[in-house]
């Protein structure tokens, strides 16, 4: 009978990437490009590990989400991010509490750190998207 040991079968393994790391990364190699890019151009900057077929299933999640654009170009996509650094810093947020299961305890938590200042922003930011679903 033959002893395999376990730990010459072992590989080093990358580690694994949480799809919403993914996403952010994704997001922000498109927010440094200068103008559309390729999913080709996404990948490389993101590191060589990731697989072209990986990048090209966070961009089309991505575009789910309109978080990106994507326009023609030859036969394949050149990809945008939708938005500017406030775009990108509020999905994010999103993000971190979509990943939490008391919403609520996540939010009162975050507005009892605010300023007074910048509760009353979000209190008026609040009211003004009130306004415009009541039209």
């Amino acid at each position: 009978m033959e002893h395999h040991d376990k730990r010459e079968e072992r590989r080093p393994r990358l580690r694994r990437r949480a799809q919403g790391e993914l996403e952010q990364q994704v997001l922000a190699a498109l927010h440094a490009a200068r103008g559309p890019v390729s999913a080709a151009w996404v990948q490389e900057r993101i590191g060589g590990d990731l697989a072209y077929t990986t990048v090209m299933t966070i961009l089309t999640r991505l575009l789910a989400k309109d978080v990106v654009t994507r326009e023609r170009a030859g036969r394949s996509f050149a990809w945008t991010s939708a938005s500017d650094e406030a775009g990108l810093a509020a999905f994010r947020m999103r993000k971190v509490l979509d990943g939490e299961s008391d919403r609520e305890a996540v939010l009162a938590s975050f507005v009892t750190t605010l300023t007074p200042d910048d509760e009353q922003l979000l209190r008026e930011l609040l009211g003004r998207a009130g306004a415009e679903t009541d039209d």
